[in-house]
C-alpha cells in the first residue's frame, strides 16, 4: 500500500536559477547542494533539483504545491510575475504558474476533503463520489 509521496525530482537547465525560485520566491529550505543537483524540504515534501535538459509537457499535469491560507496572498504577489499556464476554475484559491523550465505548478488552499465537498455540491457529469 502506497502512504504518499516519497519525493519529486524535477529536471532544471540552470540549478542555481532553480534553487532562487524554490528557495527565495517559494520559501523552500536547502538540505543539500552539489553541482548537479540540490535537494529541498518544505512541509512534508522532498524535492530533487536535477541538472538536465527538461522536458515540458503539453498536458495538465502538473505539481500543486499547499500553503497556510495566511500565506496565500503573500505567495501569490510574489508569483505574479512567472507566467501562467491556467486559469483557476476550480473549487479554492489557486495560482498556476511555470517554473522558470516550464514545469506546472499550482499554489493552491484546499484539500481533498473541501474538492469532494465541492463536487457533492456541484457534481460533474459522471462523476461518482465514495
Amino acid at each position: 500500500m502506497i502512504t504518499g509521496v516519497n519525493h519529486v525530482t524535477l529536471v532544471v537547465t540552470d540549478l542555481p536559477r532553480a534553487l532562487k525560485f524554490y528557495a527565495d520566491l517559494l520559501g523552500m529550505v536547502v538540505r543539500a547542494q552539489g553541482p548537479r543537483a540540490a535537494y529541498l524540504e518544505s512541509g512534508t515534501l522532498w524535492l530533487c533539483l536535477e541538472h538536465g535538459v527538461p522536458t515540458p509537457r503539453s498536458d495538465d499535469s502538473h505539481i500543486a504545491l499547499s500553503c497556510a491560507p495566511a500565506d496565500f496572498d503573500r505567495l501569490y504577489a510574489r508569483l505574479t510575475g512567472c507566467p501562467q499556464w491556467k486559469i483557476n476554475r476550480s473549487e479554492g484559491a489557486s495560482l498556476y504558474v511555470l517554473d522558470p523550465d516550464g514545469h506546472k505548478l499550482e499554489l493552491h488552499l484546499g484539500n481533498l476533503a473541501s474538492r469532494l465537498a465541492h463536487y457533492r455540491a456541484n457534481p460533474p457529469d459522471g462523476m461518482q463520489i465514495f
